[in-house]
């Protein structure tokens, strides 16, 4: 039986990442890079070309950046998924990338088995999400809701409409996901199996009426169901 492999298209301005990116993934028999970007422009075309399903994304570049394409290529195709590789954990850049739809946050010097990971993860509809970035994109949600009152995500779960109530242990899976965590690392820590614990987070997307898991992040933040650790 033949399996279908998971297209990625790499972007980046830097030729010597694009090809050590190229060198990390074509020993993986999964995968296959089927074109790369020196910028977003690039990106968004090559993606309407070449259709791939995951884009691995920089977000400094030249003509348009990784937030401006992510967001482009989210809204123009939203069934691919795009899964940012950033220099700095503290770039505030990220926040924006998590805003744009971006579904996986990596720094450049991450494990290439963490990289490999993190693009299978973003086709079954998971977020890899490295832990420092994790922590800076949780830090901005609760710096804009304490000093920011128009931005003030009380205020804000006040106008979203309403859901289903989450059962308790619904709201302990949701915190450690808002939190970066993958089904794995929930499943240990909960005592859990990885199989409930995907069942859970899919009914918590529905619940929150949430595409992927970077969104339903957002809402319960925003809801004030979960908050940073």
């Amino acid at each position: 039986m033949t399996t279908n492999k998971i297209r990625v298209l790499i972007v980046d301005d830097q030729d010597m990442v694009r090809q050590g990116l190229r060198v990390i993934l074509k020993h993986e028999a999964d995968l296959q890079v089927v074109g790369a970007a020196a910028n977003g422009q690039q990106a968004v075309e090559l993606t309407e070309q070449l259709s791939p399903n995951v884009v691995l994304m920089d977000l400094k570049m030249p003509m348009m950046n990784g937030i401006q394409a992510t967001r482009a290529i989210i809204e123009k195709f939203p069934q691919t998924r795009v899964v940012v590789l950033t220099t700095f954990s503290a770039d505030e850049w990220v926040f924006d990338a998590l805003r744009a739809g971006a579904c996986g946050y990596l720094l450049k010097d991450s494990d290439s088995a963490d990289i490999v990971r993190a693009i299978r993860g973003a086709v079954n509809g998971e977020a890899m999400i490295d832990p420092s970035v994790a922590g800076h994109v949780l830090e901005e949600f609760n710096r804009l809701a304490a000093n920011t009152p128009s931005m003030n995500f009380t205020a804000q779960a006040a106008n979203l409409p309403p859901i289903e109530p989450l059962t308790e242990r619904e709201l302990a899976v949701l915190q450690h996901l808002a939190n970066g965590k993958s089904n794995h690392e929930i499943a240990e820590t909960l005592f859990l199996s990885e199989g409930t614990v995907k069942n859970y987070v899919s009914t918590i997307m529905s619940k929150l009426q949430a595409n992927d898991r970077t969104q339903a992040a957002i809402l319960a933040l925003k809801r004030g169901l979960a908050k940073l650790e």
